[in-house]
């Protein structure tokens, strides 16, 4: 007899196991689905904004890593997509298309980041960028320490009355940031209630550092929460009469090229994106090879980058109208 006949139910055995399961609500196990299938080698990336040049850097860490791994890596933007996608995302681990998703989608109450969270060990993933409390598989930046970096440095030329031009709300990152400045800026003894949030846009930063100076007429420094927010800060500044650095210093998170050549050259901080990136591939990785997961968080590789957009501020600060 054929070993392999041996192995076979009969389709009213069959039929009634699958009866049984589906009454029951039983879903495979990722991890033990793992050990009896070929991994595809390739691994889906979902990011927020296909635009945005901090999550290209992200990407490019996670490209190189994968490759140096033999795998591939799938993007897909996350639009606040519906639940239906989510389902599909989910589903292109559990048909084995992809072997884990990287998801550094940063909207709150996202249906995929609600199904992980829902059901952990269903399907391999990493959370970057962002962190769902209690997930126990986040990978992401300092951005206490790194928002901490930039207050410091003002401070350090003489800055005491420090605004912050944040991002929106519901996303995780620019909360964060928002979050460390408010805490950091207490701790040291200064007035943390400069603050305006926009969107994460050259507009965005445009149109939040017009009202901060309109509200807060002593700001001497800005602190943009991202490059494409500092961008826009440094045409507001300019367009309400103010030279930068002269009247207002001005520094942001992330760092691009494009940095230099603005008018002044933009002092930024620079953040290890690439390392984050490569890091988020390295933990999926591990846990696929496992079956556990864990938090990581970049340590090292903040650091500010000098340019042209801060000095000490005026001696005899310029009379300011409200």
């Amino acid at each position: 007899m054929n070993d392999d006949a041996n192995l076979r139910a009969r389709p009213e055995t069959r039929e009634r196991v699958l009866s049984i399961a589906r009454e029951l609500g039983y879903r495979p196990h990722a991890g033990a689905r793992a050990l009896s299938v070929a991994r595809s080698g390739a691994l889906a990336f979902l990011i927020p904004d296909l635009t945005n040049a901090a999550y290209a850097a992200i990407l490019r860490g996670a490209v190189e890593k994968a490759r140096e791994l033999d795998h591939a890596v799938l993007i897909a933007e996350d639009s606040r997509f519906q639940p239906a996608e989510a389902d599909f995302f989910g589903d292109l681990v559990t048909s084995g298309r992809v072997d884990g998703l990287l998801v550094a989608s940063a909207w709150a109450g996202n249906p995929l980041v609600d199904r992980l969270t829902a059901e952990p060990d269903r399907i391999a993933h990493v959370f970057v960028n962002r962190e769902v409390p209690g997930a126990g598989r986040n990978v992401g930046l300092d951005m206490y320490g790194s928002t901490v970096l930039a207050i410091d440095y003002l401070r350090s030329h003489g800055h005491t009355a420090i605004g912050m031009v944040a991002g929106p709300d519901d996303l995780y990152p620019t909360k964060a940031r928002q979050a460390a400045f408010v805490a950091h800026m207490k701790e040291v003894g200064l007035d943390a209630s400069r603050v305006v949030s926009g969107p994460l846009s050259e507009r965005g930063g445009y149109e939040a550092a017009v009202r901060l100076m309109r509200e807060h007429p002593e700001t001497t420094a800005l602190y943009a929460s991202t490059f494409a927010q500092g961008v826009g800060a440094l045409k507001g500044l300019r367009s309400a009469g103010l030279s930068v650095p002269d009247d207002v210093s001005l520094i942001s998170y992330d760092n691009l090229p494009l940095a230099e050549f603005l008018e002044p050259a933009l002092t930024t901080l620079t953040m290890p994106l690439d390392e984050l990136g490569a890091m988020a591939v390295d933990a999926l990785i591990a846990q696929l090879k496992t079956g556990e997961a864990q938090d990581h968080r970049v340590e090292n590789g903040y650091r500010i980058h000098e340019r042209a957009s801060v000095s000490s501020p005026r001696a005899e600060p310029l009379a300011r109208t409200r």
